[in-house]
């Protein structure tokens, strides 16, 4: 596993180099865990991590990584964990074993050393060696005979280059193998933290039933002030008081008020548990579900002013994964209702969190949030749409791959010269990055070879471009001692069809 790393990534971009150290990894826990094996939900874990392996052939990303990582180290933690854990012990028993796995090696190697000086003292080591002694020195002697007999052998031998040792190389090999040796001799818990249980009253000073009762009156009234402002200005769109922009109103809460939200949901938690004299009582129970629905509201305002920002100023990834992270918080909102109504216990709101994340992590990591943001930017900026946020070029290159068919569709749209100039050099560096990228299948992907041949059908119709980018992204014509072709630029970029 450390030769492979190395060859795959010692200097190397991320590409389809992960999957196939991913499936390599997968491989290699079948063959060196025969536990595995033999239990179900082992191989269930095991198809789980060689589906993301593939994907990684896909696109990689973070996230679908982190989700490998998961799948693959409840694989070899399964044949030593009880069948009905779920997903508090489990994420005890991952942290421990990615925490016990940096010191597994020097663990292995003192029992290894301990074993050879018990086999030296009994004599055993020194049999074991005079047994491949002869067959190892009878070898080499033939094959340095044949060597110099087989002018192929010999150029075969030239050929061989080994890796030039030095600090990073060997700290690069330690950190590979530490991570391989915790994969392949995994050290998890074998008693885990019982979750508490959460339920009865809350013996804190100061908190009884009565002041809970009138916390949520007095929550209420203040959500019910920040939702009614929000209703009456940014859903309805009225006009807002002077020196107060539709911008600035809207972003400023967007996040603070998810945080609102948040510590709201905790409040609940903690505060009303399943059981609780508290909790048993209708008008409280009552209030909590009106507390929770105000704070839906909340979420959803939350949302509408991310989707009025993107108006303004255009959509990003980020801005992406700010909407996922909300939805996250209503469905975690409603699941802390939903527990207290039907008295459910911590685990099962930890495993139901746990599965929703799961399952927007999965769809972000299959969905190319990069092509929809740019293709978004491109179709609904001011110079294209007339209306909209302007066109951020700058941010369209920075995305790389992701906005070559945008950069590719705005390229064949009527615009002015120096902006269908500028898009142009921007295409055209992207595109020649990418191609240099799928050169090496260390850096391919599946994903990036669609694209590829996408810009280029778009791109054949298109007039011929010059060879090499000639302006900046933000529309400043390269100087004369920068006329020259950029790092990387391709030659042949005036070609059509290219």
């Amino acid at each position: 596993m450390i030769t492979l790393a190395d060859v795959a990534f010692y200097h190397r971009s991320i590409g389809a180099n992960f999957g196939v150290y991913a499936l390599s990894l997968v491989l290699a826990v079948l063959v060196a865990a025969p536990a595995a094996r033999r239990s179900s939900r082992a191989l269930v874990a095991l198809i789980a991590a060689a589906g993301a392996a593939l994907l990684f052939l896909e696109h990689p990303t973070v996230t679908m990584a982190c989700l490998f990582v998961l799948a693959l180290g409840v694989a070899v933690l399964s044949p030593r964990a009880p069948a009905s854990d779920d997903v508090w012990p489990w994420a005890q028993r991952l942290t421990m074993a990615m925490l016990r796995g940096l010191i597994g090696p020097l663990k292995d190697l003192r029992r290894l050393h301990a074993h050879r000086l018990r086999q030296r003292r009994s004599g055993m080591g020194l049999s074991r060696f005079s047994v491949l002694l002869l067959p190892l020195a009878g070898g080499l002697v033939f094959f340095a005979l044949f060597a110099a007999a087989n002018p192929l052998i010999a150029v075969l031998l030239e050929a061989i280059r080994l890796p030039r040792l030095d600090l990073a190389r060997s700290i690069f090999w330690l950190l590979t193998g530490v991570a391989a040796w915790g994969v392949l001799r995994p050290r998890g818990l074998r008693r885990t933290i019982a979750l508490p249980d959460g339920r009865g009253d809350l013996k804190v000073f100061g908190v009884t039933p009565t002041s809970l009762f009138l916390s949520l009156v007095v929550f209420n009234a203040l959500f019910a002030l920040q939702n009614g402002l929000d209703l009456a200005f940014l859903w309805s769109h009225a006009p807002l008081p002077a020196g107060v922009t539709l911008a600035e109103y809207a972003h400023r809460g967007a996040y603070l008020l998810i945080a609102t939200a948040i510590l709201a949901g905790a409040f609940v938690l903690i505060a009303l548990r399943p059981g609780s004299t508290t909790a048993a009582s209708p008008a409280v129970r009552r209030m909590v579900v009106l507390f929770v629905a105000q704070n839906l509201l909340l979420v959803a305002s939350s949302a509408v002013r991310t989707l009025d920002y993107v108006e303004a100023y255009g959509l990003t990834q980020l801005r992406l994964a700010a909407l996922a992270w909300m939805v996250l918080v209503a469905v975690g909102l409603i699941l802390i209702c939903v527990r207290l109504l039907q008295d459910r216990s911590s685990g099962w709101l930890i495993n139901t969190n746990a599965a929703a994340t799961v399952l927007v992590l999965v769809i972000a990591s299959l969905a190319d949030l990069g092509a929809v943001a740019a293709t978004w930017n491109s179709r609904n900026a001011r110079e294209v749409a007339g209306h909209g946020p302007r066109l951020d070029l700058c941010y369209l290159e920075a995305l790389g791959p992701a906005a070559l068919v945008p950069l590719a569709e705005l390229e064949g749209r009527s615009l002015p010269a120096p902006q269908a100039e500028t898009i142009t050099s921007a295409r055209i560096q992207v595109l020649t990055d990418l191609d240099h990228r799928q050169m090496d299948w260390r850096t391919w992907s599946w994903r990036n070879a669609r694209r590829l041949n996408a810009a280029r059908a778009l791109i054949a119709h298109h007039a011929p471009p010059p060879p090499w980018p000639t302006r900046y992204c933000d529309g400043r014509p390269y100087g004369e001692e920068n006329m020259s072709p950029p790092p990387g630029a391709l030659t042949d970029a005036a070609q059509p069809g290219t």
